[in-house]
């Protein structure tokens, strides 16, 4: 298979916009806002979060290289469409987390993500198995961070 490098490299690029997005909000609200907070003992050290969502932005970027890719259909232009739509949940879901500092709203925005993502890695499953499969570490990603942002919100 020949590597179409734009297209590589704008898949690539998609996920770590969100990312971008995101940690512009999460970044100054660490030390200060989120240090305050009560968290649950399994709360991950924060050094964690920057290679853990590194790693999952280029699985979701190959992904969805492996998508767009595949011949133009009805059941690819759904998938892309959720695959946005869940990007733009997963910069939300840092902005009210963090940016707005708002727990519950964020919990919302969360549930919605994994749902987005479930839809997404089932639309991907009916295209390509792999592109699929490559999904499966980011649900069970924000399937934690959910249980994370429920508890952190029980606590404050």
């Amino acid at each position: 298979m020949k590597i179409d490098f734009k297209k590589l490299v704008v898949s690539l690029t998609l996920p770590f916009l969100a990312g971008f997005i995101g940690s512009y909000f999460t970044t100054p609200s660490i030390p200060t806002w989120y240090a305050s907070l009560n968290k649950p003992k399994f709360n991950p050290p924060n050094w964690l979060f920057g290679p853990v969502w590194t790693i999952l932005y280029i699985l979701m970027g190959i992904s969805f290289y492996i998508i767009w890719n595949k011949q133009t259909t009805k059941d690819r232009s759904n998938a892309f469409s959720y695959y946005l739509a869940q990007l733009i949940l997963n910069s939300l879901w840092s902005i009210v987390f963090f940016g707005f500092k708002e727990v519950g709203l964020a919990l919302v925005v969360i549930t919605i993500l994994w749902f987005l993502i479930l839809k997404t890695i089932f639309f991907f499953e009916d295209l390509d198995k792999t592109s699929s499969n490559l999904l499966i570490p980011y649900i069970l990603w924000v399937s934690f961070a959910t249980i994370l942002n429920f508890s952190i919100y029980i606590l404050n």
